[in-house]
This record gives C-alpha cells, structure tokens and sequence, in this order.
C-alpha cells in the first residue's frame, strides 16, 4: 500500500473509530459484537441506505481500526482522567457532546499509545473528524484539547 493510500486508510479508521465508540456509548455493545458488525458491515462496504445508494464507506485499516476501539475500551478510565484536566474550569465530560467525546477519547489514546503516529498528524486527523460532525468552533476545542493532551503525554 502506497503512503497516500496508507494515509486515507487510517483516516477512515479514525472516523469508523470514533463512530464504533460513540455507538458502544450510546447502546452499550459488547465490544467484540461492536468489531465485528464494523468488520462485516461498515469498513469498505457498500452503504446499505437509500440516500446513499452505491456510495462506498472509505476502505480503513482494519487493524488501526481494532486498535484504537480496544485502546479506547480497555483505558477509557485512564484517557478520561486525562481528558478532563485538560477542560475548562467547570467543564465534565457529560458536559461534552457525546461525539466530540469519542473524538476527545480517541485522539488522546492515539497520542498515548500509538508513538508511531507523529503528534502533529494525530491532532491534524481527530481535527477532520470534527469538522466531519461539527463547525469550525468545535474543531478548534477539539485542536486545544488534544494540543494540550499531547503536551502532557509526549515528549
């Protein structure tokens, strides 16, 4: 797989990331039964929509995909710890749109655990999935908060 080519796969991984999150939040899925339905139904396949009838979900890395979504799983309580001390005085995590939640979560377990993946491109990534829920206001809370996790977690 060529670099570009590379780069777009783990860009829809972020975004398939985030989204597995957000319904493990809001429905409670069992992780393995989370994987699996975005392995069979989501990474690369076909939207099954009539609104978007043949239009295609981006090919993601599965592997990057799995990552993130476990990562996130099994340090949830150590990612939210980090999370919250980089909010706002008065801020708590309920506070937060329950999408920018998972972006939050996700972009901080990227910054912790994944060194291969420069702090600059992890930021730059969780921004454009922001953008892809929210406007530039959101996107930009989304930049300080990660700017700041990476700042606490990275060297």
């Amino acid at each position: 797989m060529n670099t570009a080519a590379r780069s777009q796969a783990r860009s829809a991984a972020r975004l398939a990331a985030v989204q597995a999150l957000y319904q493990q939040q809001m429905e409670g899925t069992a992780l393995t039964k989370l994987l699996d339905e975005f392995h069979q139904h989501r990474l690369g396949r076909e939207v099954d929509d009539d609104e978007h009838e043949g239009e295609v979900f981006a090919d993601a890395e599965v592997a990057f995909f799995d990552d993130i979504v476990r990562g996130v799983d099994a340090r949830r309580e150590e990612i939210d710890g980090i999370v919250i001390e980089r909010l706002a005085a008065g801020w708590t995590l309920a506070r937060l749109d329950k999408t920018m939640l998972q972006v939050l979560r996700a972009g901080a377990y990227e910054l912790l655990a994944r060194p291969d993946v420069p702090t600059a491109t992890a930021i730059s990534e969780y921004v454009d999935v922001a953008k892809a829920f929210f406007d530039d206001r959101e996107a930009k809370f989304a930049n300080g908060v990660l700017d700041a996790v990476a700042k606490q977690v990275r060297d």
